[in-house]
């Protein structure tokens, strides 16, 4: 019998998890790794950095990585996966400068999954070490190795996003969690999505760490469930008690060293350690990479659509002739419904996930009664919030 290809609040069971995450690792699943501990493959990228200058050992490297991040554990580490470390310091000092001026100025990021504490945030640190040390840029993300493992996963033309996560002695761990798209949509919102969309969701991004720092297992480095992205409704299921239990209960940490990179699947369960050192302020940039094909064919002026349509759904919905549904058609068809990509410094998710989108606002206005001054006025201002 065919199921109603939707998953709800309690798919994803604990027995599923429990059968699936009770795999091993079998060393000769994985020719091309120097090591697997706690399920997860080590690849020691002095030894293989000569693999990259050849097409077809290149292709043999990536095809390993991807089946690692797909069908395998979900997860792996890259060895030295910068041989040098000086880009690495040298992009530290201006992560660490830009942290200060951010805190000076009364920002700082709030962190996602996460309560308030000692972590700071650098939101789209990319763009900020770029416009701040160009050079810096192109020696720390001119890297064939990173490049590399995301095209292993994506594919060619990906897109780069990254945000720095500074965790100071006492900053506590994270909640386990799946990540972008659906691990940043509220469980009411990502039951909304089909199960086909579930699975798509994973193959649509690649989440990174790369080690600023060495990091042993006190400061915290990320706790991960190997194979827990198998799951098949596991953005749903993360968000329950007795899942979270048996993720505290059974991940794994590894130590890392700086200039190390530890890459996963965004759908597998895992989360910050709490860092209990005295000494380390363990920073991590959290490279988190697109498939170029999470894009419209069309660029719209989505914004003049609002501007121009919401008066004629006030003049309609006030006689009648648009019904709710009808309502929310027309404004799900003009209106942004999505609330990425965005400037997270300007237009943070608070009290929730994720900012509020175009579509919402368009609808709590026509809810509310708002003139269609109101609506302009509020329309330019969450425009002007989401500009980088």
């Amino acid at each position: 019998m065919r199921d109603h290809g939707y998953f709800d609040a309690d798919s994803g069971t604990l027995a599923e998890l429990e059968t699936l995450t009770a795999r091993r690792l079998d060393r000769a699943e994985v020719p091309l790794a120097a090591d697997v501990r706690e399920n997860v493959a080590l690849y020691d990228m002095g030894a293989l950095r000569g693999h990259l200058d050849d097409a077809a050992a290149r292709r043999d490297l990536m095809a390993e990585w991807a089946w690692v991040l797909g069908q395998g554990p979900g997860v792996l580490v890259l060895k030295a996966a910068y041989a040098d470390a000086a880009p690495i310091d040298r992009a530290t000092a201006v992560y660490e400068a830009i942290i200060a001026r951010e805190k000076a100025a009364g920002g700082g990021g709030a962190d996602h999954f996460a309560a308030a504490g000692a972590n700071d945030r650098i939101w789209n640190s990319l763009q900020k070490l770029c416009l701040q040390d160009p050079e810096c840029f192109a020696l720390y993300f001119g890297n064939p190795v990173i490049d590399a493992i995301c095209e292993a996963w994506l594919g060619p033309f990906h897109q780069m996003t990254a945000q720095v996560n500074l965790v100071r002695p006492g900053g506590k761990a994270q909640s386990a969690h799946r990540d972008y798209h659906l691990g940043f949509q509220t469980a009411e919102v990502a039951a909304r999505f089909p199960a086909h969309v579930h699975a798509l969701s994973a193959v649509m991004t690649l989440q990174g760490a790369i080690a600023h720092c060495d990091m042993p297992i006190e400061s915290g480095p990320t706790m991960l469930l190997p194979f827990s992205q198998l799951v098949p409704g596991g953005y749903m299921a993360y968000r329950r008690a007795e899942v979270a239990a048996f993720f505290r209960a059974h991940a794994v940490q590894l130590p890392l060293e700086k200039g190390d990179a530890l890459f996963f699947n965004p759908a597998l369960y895992h989360a910050a350690g709490d860092n209990v050192s005295n000494d380390i302020n363990r920073m991590a940039n959290l490279v988190q990479v697109s498939s170029a094909f999470g894009r419209a064919m069309e660029a719209v002026d989505r914004v003049a659509m609002c501007r121009a349509l919401y008066p004629a759904l006030l003049r309609l919905k006030a006689v009648g002739r648009l019904e709710q549904a009808g309502l929310a058609a027309a404004i799900g068809a003009a209106a942004e419904g999505y609330a990425f990509p965005t400037n997270l410094d300007t237009d943070p998710p608070v009290g929730g996930l994720a900012p509020e989108t175009q579509a919402v606002l368009m609808a709590r206005a026509l809810d509310e009664g708002w003139t269609a001054k109101a609506f302009e006025a509020a329309l330019t201002a969450h425009a002007a919030k989401r500009v980088a």
